[in-house]
């Protein structure tokens, strides 16, 4: 009996390791699809943090994508024709020192005169406001993004 359970041991074994290894397979693999979108440079404020938007300010379009809470908080960056894709790849628009962030979290793309945020298979999921992101939805000026513990907005 004992040879038995050896041998169901190391079958369970090998199938554990060819589950990892597609796995870091799968992670690769959605590295290389997005690794030659173009990115828009990020700038750190000088004075700070960024005043909250008043809420009857009149409608405008969004300018940049501000970091409210988290460990970049304050971080903005300059809204662009391309995409912004945040994660914690090195080659991401922004990167996140965020443990609950995938490698590629999500996407926010410019449709004519709105943004549109996308989440890109993520583990922990992206929201907006309180309500989870399956699909590519828009995204209002001043409606918090939340991906991990970071939080961010767009503002005009």
């Amino acid at each position: 009996m004992p040879a038995l359970i050896l041998q169901l041991t190391r079958v369970g074994f090998l199938i554990l390791l060819c589950l990892f290894v597609l796995a870091a397979m799968r992670v690769i693999r959605t590295d290389l699809r997005y690794a030659g979108e173009p990115r828009t440079g990020a700038e750190q404020p000088k004075g700070g943090r960024v005043e909250p938007r008043q809420a009857n300010a009149p409608r405008m379009a969004a300018s940049i994508l501000v970091v409210t809470a988290g460990s970049l908080a304050g971080t903005r960056l300059r809204l662009g024709s391309g995409p912004i894709l945040i994660g914690r790849a090195e080659d991401s628009t922004l990167v996140l020192d965020d443990d609950y962030a995938s490698t590629r979290h999500a996407r926010i793309t410019q449709q004519g005169q709105e943004y549109f945020l996308e989440d890109l298979g993520s583990t922990n999921g992206t929201y907006l406001d309180r309500a989870r992101v399956t699909m590519p939805t828009p995204v209002p000026i001043g409606v918090p993004i939340r991906i991990g513990r970071t939080v961010l907005e767009l503002r005009p």
